[in-house]
This record gives structure tokens, C-alpha cells and sequence, in this order.
């Protein structure tokens, strides 16, 4: 009789209750992994991964700022630009720009046309809404006719480089849709002429964006 307590105490208990906790466990893992939390948690992480390697084409339109001497020559006005998108990884893009804008102020004019690459960095995502930061270089060929002594004179057009910030947010409609904002400030380096002084300015856009995805 002894024994059998003995074997009860010692042996058959803590082997129950090592199963029992082992099952207890398990099925409480097993909730974990079939719940509904976990499945939108998986569900998000395939949806970003799904994201990534998209090209995306897009139009920018908004306001022009002339500034500096661009300013003297030329006045503010609605432009729009010619964007492209690359999503390149969870954090950051390649964000390439061509735009071209003549911008006249009585007889004279600024002219403005730019292709240049940005590198884009999304600080976070708040469903489908990402803040983002651009930093990047490009070329850059202004032209201006302005007043030299008693003449209107045309600059030589040039092509420099020059560089370029902004930052923005972009809300995603759907897999193939998002709208945006996206503000900028454009440096050209100085343009020298053989006469009279060197072309020199820069200038500023905000504009509202709209990009198409696919593959």
C-alpha cells in the first residue's frame, strides 16, 4: 500500500501535472497564433513586404515660388511637375522630378527646368499615411531675360547642378492610388555669363500630388 502511495506522489502527479502544463501551454500558444490580432499582425507584414519594388508614376501641381534673383525677373505662378516613384525598401524611396516653368514679370521672364533624384526617407506609417523627408541632387538650366544697362538681354542657358530639399506625406487610396503633399526648396548653382553677371536664384514649390502604382 505504501508503495503505491509512493509512486503516486512521487511519479504519476508530477507527470500529470507536467502534461497538464505542457497542454495548457500549448493551447494557449495555439490561441495566440490563430487569433485575430496575430492574423492582422501577419496580414500587415505581407501587406508591407507586398509594397516594396514598386515603380510609381505621378503628377505634381501647385504653386511656384521664385526667390533671390529669380525673383526680379520672374512671378509666382501654378506649375506642375512630372514625378516618378521607387519603393526601394520599408524606409526609404528614390524620388525622381523633371519640371519645366516660364515665369514672366512685365518684359522680362525666369525660366526654370530641372531633372534631379531625391532620396526618400518615410519616418513612419500611421495606417496608410506616411510622413517623409527628400534630400537629393539634380541638373538644373535657368535662363532669364532681364534688364542689363538700357537692354533687355537673354541669359546663355547652361546646365549645372544643383541641389534640393523637402518633405511631404502621402495617403494610399488603395494598391494602386495615393495623393499627397510635397513641399521643396530648389538651389541651382550660379550660371556665369560671358555678359554681364552670373544667373543665380532660387526657388520653392508646394505642390498636391497624385501617383498610379504597378509593378
Amino acid at each position: 500500500m505504501k508503495s503505491k502511495i509512493n509512486f503516486v506522489t512521487k511519479i504519476l502527479m508530477p507527470v500529470v501535472l507536467l502534461t497538464t502544463g505542457i497542454s495548457v501551454f500549448a493551447k494557449s500558444k495555439i490561441q495566440n497564433l490563430t487569433s485575430s490580432e496575430s492574423a492582422s499582425q501577419v496580414a500587415t507584414q505581407m501587406s508591407s513586404y507586398s509594397d516594396l519594388q514598386k515603380h510609381s508614376v505621378g503628377i505634381g501641381v501647385g504653386q511656384t515660388f521664385v526667390a533671390g534673383d529669380f525673383g526680379d525677373t520672374g512671378e509666382d505662378k501654378i506649375t506642375w511637375d512630372l514625378l516618378y516613384n521607387y519603393t526601394a525598401s520599408y524606409s526609404f524611396d528614390l524620388l525622381v522630378d523633371f519640371h519645366h516653368s516660364k515665369q514672366s514679370f512685365a518684359n522680362t521672364y525666369t525660366q526654370l527646368t530641372s531633372l534631379n533624384m531625391g532620396f526618400k526617407s518615410k519616418f513612419y506609417q500611421i495606417d496608410n499615411f506616411s510622413p517623409f523627408a527628400v534630400a537629393g541632387l539634380g541638373f538644373y538650366a535657368p535662363k532669364v531675360r532681364r534688364q542689363i544697362g538700357n537692354d533687355l538681354v537673354e541669359s546663355k542657358t547652361k546646365l549645372v547642378f544643383g541641389y534640393h530639399l523637402g518633405g511631404g506625406g502621402d495617403l494610399k487610396l488603395n494598391d494602386k492610388m495615393t495623393v499627397g503633399l510635397y513641399a521643396s526648396y530648389h538651389n541651382p548653382f550660379d550660371v556665369k555669363q560671358e555678359v554681364g553677371p552670373q544667373v543665380e536664384g532660387r526657388y520653392y514649390k508646394l505642390l498636391i500630388t497624385a501617383f498610379y502604382t504597378f509593378q
